[in-house]
């Protein structure tokens, strides 16, 4: 989730100054340019409207994730139609997941609806969904013995990402989401493996298995190369202090 931390980002909400919702100061926190868009804005003023608060949304994050991952985990156990079927709402439900994300800080922020719980809510749910999303991306992998350990290891990766970002600001440094592979992209590469693999099986490719294989080496090496990023960065915080 982002609606708490992130880069400095100047803000492009002036068009927010409407009724029940508020145009922030500037705000640190995960740069998403879609958070600007007008549908954006629309569905958080009308959530706000109704009642829905941040971190209800940021629970309906975990929920979505837990679907996908049940997909997954059924469609490494099935064939042909069934798997396709399942494969695709589990790439469906994927960006769902990451618009949660987004919105629940939006209308932590733009909304004024934090809460003093607002930081747990703001972590470990977002903790909680890739966990579920890779593990089950692990054992989505048909006659591979090693692909739910693949998943574990890609999650294991994810959550030293994370981890990586939040122990440097808890040293003093600054917020970095940089990549190459942050929670988004990691999304995105699983939503584009996930296709391509119920098109491969939908066509009877029968190696169709290390299309995920290849997803999750390459979240692993991505989330390594990520961790060397943000802590060279984190580093030069620290050593400019």
């Amino acid at each position: 989730m982002d609606h708490r931390k992130g880069h400095q980002q100047t803000p492009a909400y002036k068009h927010l100054a409407v009724s029940s919702m508020r145009v922030p100061h500037p705000v640190t926190r995960r740069p998403i340019p879609s958070r600007s868009a007008s549908w954006a804005i629309d569905a958080a003023r009308w959530l706000r409207q109704v009642g829905v608060r941040p971190n209800q949304v940021s629970v309906m994050g975990v929920v979505i994730a837990a679907v996908a991952a049940a997909c997954l985990i059924l469609a490494g156990r099935s064939q042909g139609e069934t798997r396709v079927v399942l494969l695709v709402v589990a790439a469906a439900a994927m960006p769902l997941r990451l618009l949660c994300n987004m919105l629940d800080g939006m209308l932590a922020v733009e909304g004024d609806l934090k809460t003093p719980s607002g930081e747990l809510y703001n972590e470990l749910p977002d903790r909680l969904a890739d966990l579920l999303i890779l593990v089950g991306a692990g054992y989505a992998i048909p006659g591979i013995a090693w692909g739910p350990e693949l998943g574990w290891a890609a999650a294991a990766t994810a959550l030293l990402v994370a981890y990586v970002r939040t122990l440097g600001a808890a040293a003093g440094a600054s917020q970095h989401f940089v990549g190459p592979m942050a929670k988004p992209r990691r999304m995105h590469v699983l939503i584009a493996a996930c296709l391509l693999s119920a098109i491969a099986t939908a066509v009877g490719w029968r190696e169709e298995g290390w299309v995920l294989v290849a997803a999750l080496v390459l979240i692993i090496a991505g989330g390594a190369a990520t961790i060397v990023r943000r802590l060279r960065r984190i580093v030069a915080d620290l050593e400019a202090a």
